[in-house]
């Protein structure tokens, strides 16, 4: 693409302080992230914009920000944001292998409780993030029967919740869309634990029947 003159922009919300990124070496126009994705303050974030193409402004009136966003910037979210973003990129390798073995786990214990899941999560993949599909349940069922029990989960992305249809990327991937109703998202993070994964397991595999049943009551 750079090659080619055209502009590249990254979303890395998902990764900045999560895996390495190497703005230079990546080659992208421009790349965006949210503090609050790697322990920062919400409603801050970080971009990075190359010289040339120099960024247009959306907003005027001001100087600051190098005439790009006008207003006083918000100091203490700045602050905030580059120390959370210095203290979780100085762990991300002890912090991915501590992840990855949870993931790991909690995949394979999953697998051996309940019968026709799929896993969308291939690797190389982010260490806290565990996609699956158990064939013939109702997302919504198994993200009620979950709660219920104590443990958090959702059907896709925050920018998609409530949203009562198959996820598109799944369709796009080639993913029945009996199995992608049945997708079920586990993130861990920096507050997981082994109890955690745990309690998961001790009770997926009754979760999985019950919202099966659900489905064909339905």
């Amino acid at each position: 693409a750079s090659a080619a003159g055209t502009p590249v922009h990254v979303d890395a919300v998902q990764v900045v302080g999560h895996l390495p990124v190497n703005f230079r070496m990546l080659g992208a126009t421009t790349l965006a992230a949210s503090a609050h994705k790697f322990g920062g303050p919400r409603g801050a974030g970080l971009l990075l914009a190359r010289r040339s193409p120099a960024p247009a402004a959306v907003l005027h009136g001001g100087g600051q920000e190098r005439g790009i966003r006008p207003g006083t910037p918000d100091v203490a979210s700045a602050a905030a944001t580059a120390a959370a973003l210095r203290e979780a990129v100085g762990e991300i390798s002890a912090e991915t292998a501590r992840l990855s073995a949870l993931r790991d786990r909690l995949r394979g214990g999953i697998l051996s409780r309940v019968d026709e899941v799929m896993v969308h999560t291939a690797e190389p993949a982010l260490p806290g993030h565990l996609h699956l599909s158990f064939s013939g349940a109702e997302g919504d069922s198994l993200i009620m029967l979950l709660d219920a029990a104590g443990v958090e989960a959702s059907t896709g992305s925050a920018c998609a919740s409530g949203v009562n249809r198959s996820s598109h990327v799944l369709l796009a991937q080639g993913v029945s869309e009996r199995d992608t109703r049945g997708a079920v998202r586990f993130t861990l993070g920096r507050t997981t634990t082994e109890a955690d994964v745990d309690k998961v397991l001790a009770v997926i595999g009754d979760v999985a029947a019950r919202a099966r049943t659900a489905g064909m009551a339905g």
